[in-house]
């Protein structure tokens, strides 16, 4: 049974705050991610392990008994904290951990966890945690479980709004993400939960290359050839919502600032911010005879 240094595999120091392994793993699950890397079982296998390693580190207990015991890769018998007789953990981060290493399951047992292997959100799915209800795991009682998860949407889909599919316990539901919507907004699915309860997501937007969202308002960059910046002229820009006319004013530079009114995020009474564009003055990366003299009559007369 190898040993396997979580911290190690998630690129994280031994000290690293709850915020850098999150954050780490988070970079990692998105460059692995089998919807990214299908047919890659290299890639697959290192989707695992990083699940395997963010469901222990993100845990104080979990991180606390790899910490003093996963250098023997088993918890010693009789020691009463959480290892004992398997893991009594909620966060597997989507994974099943059945399917975990040996090492995992020396220091944690079999499931790691109350209640059997995990439940999952299959797809863009990071921190997964049951939150157990009230009755006992014998009796014949139906236990209730809420799960809570946070669900990654790109910023244009958050924009326009987006249908997605989750996996809960094997159970596959259906959500539409609204028109609109925050990072950190959440969303309920009642009583479609292990046993009747509910299903909690967190709305985590991810950044976008092109725009920056900032409140109601919208920033995006667009590239204008130097004679339009010159002379003035228009230009096409991107939006979030199709192409927008953006008229140049002559003698502009780069790095100034302009605004296109009601394209940026919809607002709660149906209106929508808007889009301040930062122009980018280009020039032509080669130029022909004829440019070239243009440009040196330009030059010299200063």
């Amino acid at each position: 049974m190898a040993y396997k240094d979580y911290y190690d595999v998630l690129g994280v120091s031994r000290g690293a705050s709850e915020a850098d392994i999150k954050s780490a793993y988070r970079r990692l699950a998105k460059q692995y991610h089998p919807d990214k890397n299908a047919g890659d079982e290299k890639a697959a296998e290192r989707f695992k392990e990083i699940g395997e390693a963010y469901a222990v580190l993100s845990d104080p207990e979990k991180r606390q008994v790899f910490d003093q015991f996963g250098h023997t890769g088993q918890v010693p018998p009789g020691y009463g904290g959480p290892g004992a007789g398997g893991f009594q953990g909620g966060d597997f981060s989507g994974f099943d951990p059945g399917q975990f290493s040996d090492f995992f399951q020396g220091l944690f047992g079999q499931t790691g966890r109350r209640g059997g292997p995990g439940a999952g959100f299959a797809g863009a799915q990071v921190n997964f945690e049951d939150l157990l209800g009230g009755g006992g795991l014998g009796g014949g009682r139906r236990f209730v479980q809420n799960v809570e998860g946070e669900l990654q949407v790109t910023l244009a889909e958050a924009f326009s709004g987006s249908d997605e599919v989750i996996n809960v316990d094997g159970k596959r539901l259906s959500l539409r993400v609204p028109a609109g919507t925050r990072d950190g907004a959440r969303l309920r699915l009642a009583g479609q939960g292990p046993g009747g309860g509910d299903v909690l997501l967190t709305i985590r937007v991810l950044e976008d290359a092109r725009f920056e969202l900032d409140g109601d308002h919208l920033t995006t960059s667009v590239d204008v050839p130097a004679p339009v910046a010159a002379l003035g002229g228009d230009v096409t820009v991107q939006t979030l919502s199709g192409k927008g006319n953006l008229s140049v004013p002559p003698g502009s530079s780069g790095g100034r600032r302009m605004r296109l009114r009601g394209q940026g995020w919809p607002k709660k009474d149906g209106t929508r911010g808007d889009l301040y564009v930062r122009l980018n003055v280009t020039v032509p990366a080669t130029l022909s005879d004829e440019q070239k003299e243009l440009y040196r009559r330009l030059r010299d007369l200063g």
